[in-house]
């Protein structure tokens, strides 16, 4: 608790700041204006989706550095197949989520059974599902074309009740996974293996079935965040599309309590996490004294900030216990 109320202080104080240095002080009304927060709450919640995604698998005591190049072979892939072959919205769009399913399935094979390390398996994927996707389209910007693809737009840019449907969608999608997490028994098993897999497994937990399903969680969420990303963008283009998101996602799940040790994690704190990242990206475009080059080095400090701040707080609690 005590630290989904830091990061929410946190959150509180850049909103605040970025309205005070952005509006308050230029006698301009940039921030606050209706456009701008229906933006920044619609790239919240996309990027909080795939943000969820990853924090299971950083629970379970593993990295994910693929889930950008999976949101761009989904994202390219679900137009391509659309307009390449003329598939029905309503069959490609199961399929791409399934695939998403199928690469975590794969990750998590590769993890628990080859016994490979996360970071080497994943570190693969980025770059065979971006090589893949460049392959089957040529390199070709893929897009939506009329008729019944148009609905589909509705679940990225569309509203309801005055809110961006993809915030109902993360709604969803977060209480799902806090369920999971926190009222079922894979979700303290999860909770248990990232914490001490070994002891984990000693106690009788099916350590590999578990973090095979986190991974398939992680790849099924950047599947379905590359949907939403193409249908809001309208087009994606295979050598740009989820670049760096891997970051904004581990990011989010690190400032929102996740350990990169494992074994913690909340999912509120990941959606606020994510929140908080895209409040910062979004001062920096509009604070006229901050370059919008150095966004990529916000990024990498609150990462290293998130590590360092955990290893401290591993250290006070470790000499807490000799002492007692």
């Amino acid at each position: 608790m005590k630290k989904i109320l830091g990061i929410l202080g946190l959150l509180v104080f850049i909103y605040l700041a970025t309205w005070l240095f952005s509006d308050l002080l230029t006698g301009r009304d940039s921030f606050l204006k209706g456009y701008t927060q229906m933006n920044l709450l619609r790239r919240t919640s996309l990027f909080a989706i795939i943000s969820i995604g990853v924090a299971f698998v950083i629970i379970s005591g593993g990295i994910d550095l693929s889930i950008g190049s999976v949101i761009c072979l989904i994202g390219v892939g679900f137009p391509w197949l659309l307009s390449t072959f003329d598939w029905p919205a309503w069959v490609a769009l199961p399929v791409v989520l399934v695939v998403g399913g199928v690469i975590g399935i794969w990750h998590g094979f590769l993890v628990t059974k080859v016994r490979l390390q996360p970071f080497v398996v994943t570190l693969c994927g980025l770059l065979i599902y971006r090589g893949l996707t460049r392959g089957i389209t040529a390199d070709q910007k893929q897009g939506f074309g009329t008729g019944d693809h148009d609905g589909l737009k509705w679940l990225a840019s569309g509203e309801l009740l005055h809110l961006p449907v993809p915030f109902w969608i993360l709604l969803i999608v977060a209480v799902a996974a806090g369920v999971f997490l926190n009222r079922t028994i894979y979700g303290r098993y999860l909770l248990a293996v990232g914490n001490n897999e070994e002891a984990a497994k000693l106690s009788g937990i099916d350590t590999g079935r578990v973090v095979m399903v986190a991974y398939v969680i992680c790849s099924f969420l950047a599947g379905l965040g590359g949907v939403l990303f193409v249908l809001d963008q309208g087009s994606a283009q295979p050598t740009s599309m989820g670049n760096f998101y891997e970051l904004y996602a581990i990011a989010a799940a690190v400032l929102g309590g996740c350990s990169l040790r494992g074994g913690q994690g909340t999912i509120v704190g990941v959606v606020i996490g994510a929140a908080v990242m895209q409040v910062l990206r979004q001062s920096i475009i509009l604070i006229d004294w901050i370059s919008p080059n150095i966004e990529f080095a916000f990024i990498g400090m609150v990462i290293l900030a998130g590590v360092t701040a955990d290893e401290i707080v591993r250290r006070v609690a470790a000499r807490r216990r000799l002492a007692s």
